[in-house]
Formats: C-alpha cells, structure tokens, sequence
C-alpha cells in the first residue's frame, strides 16, 4: 500500500509518524510539502515579539527520517481525487490511498490595502518579519484585526493583543499607545464561553479595546485608517492583520471543494471520493481550524489505514475533541479542551491561566517534536 499525504503540518507529521513502518515490508508513506521545515503557530508569536530566533523555532523535513517513509519537497501543482494521482513540480505520485492535509491558503490581497498599510502575522515571513517592526515600533495606536471567518487557531488573535501589552510595557511606550482587538465574531474564542470570560476581564485589565462582531473591509494607508463594514473609521499607527483565509487554489481546481472548503464524514474524514480523506484546516469538519484538532483527525485516518492494510475493519472515528493552549502574557497560559460533535453545541472545560500551564504547553511542543522528527 501506497499512502501519500500532501501537507506536512500537524495532521500530515501526524499521520506520517503513526503510519511509518506500520504499512507492512511494501508499504510506504510519501509525505509531500512545499517548504523545507516546520515551525508551530505559537512559535511564530514567539519570534514576532523577540522571545525566540527563527532558526530556533524551524524543525527541517531533512530530520523525518523514519522507516517505510519519505518526504518529497515539492509543490503540488495538480490533484486527480478520482486517480489518487498528484502532479508536482518534482514529478507524478499516484497513490492506494491520498491524504490532504494542506491546510488553509491566505490571501491579503483580497482587502483592499493591507498589503500596502498593514502587517500579517498568521505566515512564518509576515510574523518574523514583524520581528523587527515591532522592534523598533516606538508606539500609537496598534489594531489587530480578524478579516474573515473562518480562520486558523481562534485564539490567536487575543494572544496577539495581550502579548503586544506585555511588548509595548517592555519597550516603555505603553503609556502612549492604545491596543484595539477588532472581530467578525461576538467573543474572542465562541465555543468556550469561559475562556472568552476570562480573555475579556483580560483585555479589561490592561485596557485593551474590544470591537466585536465588526469587520475591516480595507485599510486607507494614506490616512492609515481601517475602514470598517457599516462606515465606521479605526485609525492605526500599526494594523496586524488575520488575512482572509480560503483553501488552497490546487485543491478547488479538482473539485473537492463545497463552499469553499472539502466537505469530509466528520467520524471518518472520508471525501466523497473513493479512498481519499482530507483532515485539518483545508475540510469544512465542524472543528475550528488549528493543528491540534488536525493532529486529531489524523489520528483516525492512520488507524483506519492501519486496519485496512492488516485486512481488519476500520473502526475508528474521531471524537472531536480538542485541547488549545492560550496565552495571556506574563508567562501564564490557560488550557481550553472542547469538543465538537455533529448537530451538538461544543462543551468543554477551560483552566488557567497559570505559569503551571505555561510548562505544559512547552511539553506539548517537545513532545510533538520528539514524535515527529526523533
């Protein structure tokens, strides 16, 4: 059995480490991505705000050096779901089984402006070269701006907003700045009422200003205002932007896509195409878009090869569940575990935030790393 798994992020590594070795003396798993390495969201904050080194926080494919798998850098330019036959700019695969795990493209272009007015923060280029922008930002008026749902890691965009506090206090400019958070959405993080709570007293606390279910439509870099939808004006010295998010242009061309996104059995991951799954951020599952949900999900597809490739019934489905580390600044961390089944609404429990969990979040990076690339 042939297993090629396109995307190497969470639910790629994932599905790659638990497959290796497992496929029998011919199997094999191709794990295909673009990029030469891998670096977590949440290192991507660390860097921006001068917490880590950039070479410090990229773990090289080079490393994923495991039995009965291989890693292809390349850039998938063609996807035949019916065929389970890819086309890259290193060659053909054709696949038993076809993975996609690409993840959500983003596309700043698509407001008006940002490109020329503003910064985003949610690639590994825009976040570290926000690095030295921020660096040398002398303070005014920073607005973090959500374009469009749905979108990666829902946290992300608070963390964002607390940790530029933290920044602004140690470069000695808070004083002379003000922090706006604006949102398409009416909490910071909806599927956990309790860590919305607690992100709100939050921003209360160091008077960050909170603009819900509001979106920016565009920026006007000459004035340096954002213009917001209803005519509203929020002037800025310094726009960090959640660009607008869509799957990837390869995965549309081939007609996986419904409404943007690959429709997939939200127990199964299975696409409506024989042999195919999709998991993470490119499927349209239910579950927010962030790798720890994607990391689940693969986990079901592998079980589900696993089984298959000893002729045993494919009995796994996915729970769901998922748990997210959100950071409050001041070393302190808090845990949100949530979970989210078909034609329910999400439940869940919410802890912290405590240096306690600061600690647990760096295990969860070491351990994925020791899993992945040891």
């Amino acid at each position: 059995m042939r297993v090629v798994v396109l995307g190497a992020g969470f639910g790629g590594l994932e599905l790659t480490s638990q497959l290796a070795g497992e496929l029998g003396p011919e199997g094999e798993v191709v794990l295909i991505d673009r990029a030469d390495g891998f670096v977590f969201g949440f290192s991507k904050l660390d860097v921006m705000f001068g917490h880590a080194q950039p070479d410090a926080v990229r773990h090289s494919y080079r490393d994923l050096v495991k039995p009965g798998a291989r890693f292809v850098q390349a850039a998938v330019t063609a996807i035949d779901p019916e065929a389970r036959r890819v086309e890259t700019d290193a060659g053909a695969f054709e696949a038993d089984v076809l993975v996609v795990a690409l993840g959500a493209d983003l596309d700043p272009a698509a407001t008006p402006g940002l490109v020329e007015g503003g910064h985003e923060f949610y690639t590994e280029a825009g976040a570290f070269a926000l690095r030295e922008v921020l660096a040398g930002f002398d303070g005014g008026r920073v607005v973090v701006g959500v374009l469009s749902t749905p979108f990666k890691c829902p946290p992300a965009p608070s963390e964002t907003a607390l940790l530029m506090h933290d920044h602004l206090v140690r470069q000695g400019c808070r004083d002379r700045s003000e922090i706006s958070l604006v949102m398409p959405l009416p909490a910071p993080v909806p599927p956990a009422p309790a860590a919305s709570e607690a992100l709100l007293a939050a921003f209360a606390e160091r008077d960050i200003a909170w603009h819900p279910n509001q979106v920016v439509q565009a920026l006007d870099p000459g004035r340096q205002v954002a213009l917001v939808a209803g005519g509203a004006e929020l002037g800025y010295d310094l726009f960090l932007a959640v660009p607008v998010h869509r799957a990837p242009a390869v995965v549309v061309e081939a007609g996986m896509t419904e409404d943007g996104w690959i429709p997939v059995d939200p127990r199964t991951l299975e696409t409506r195409f024989a042999d195919v799954y999709a998991v993470g951020d490119v499927t349209s599952v239910g579950t927010p878009k962030a790798g720890v949900f994607a990391e689940g999900q693969a986990a079901v597809v592998a079980d589900r090869i696993r089984a298959r490739a000893r002729g045993e019934a494919e009995a796994a489905e996915y729970s769901g569940r998922g748990v997210c580390y959100v950071e409050f600044g001041g070393g302190r961390v808090a845990q949100v575990d949530v979970t989210f089944l078909p034609g329910q609404a999400p439940f869940g429990d919410f802890d912290g935030p405590s240096p306690a969990i600061a600690a647990d979040k760096l295990e969860f990076g070491a351990s994925r790393v020791g899993r992945w690339f040891g």
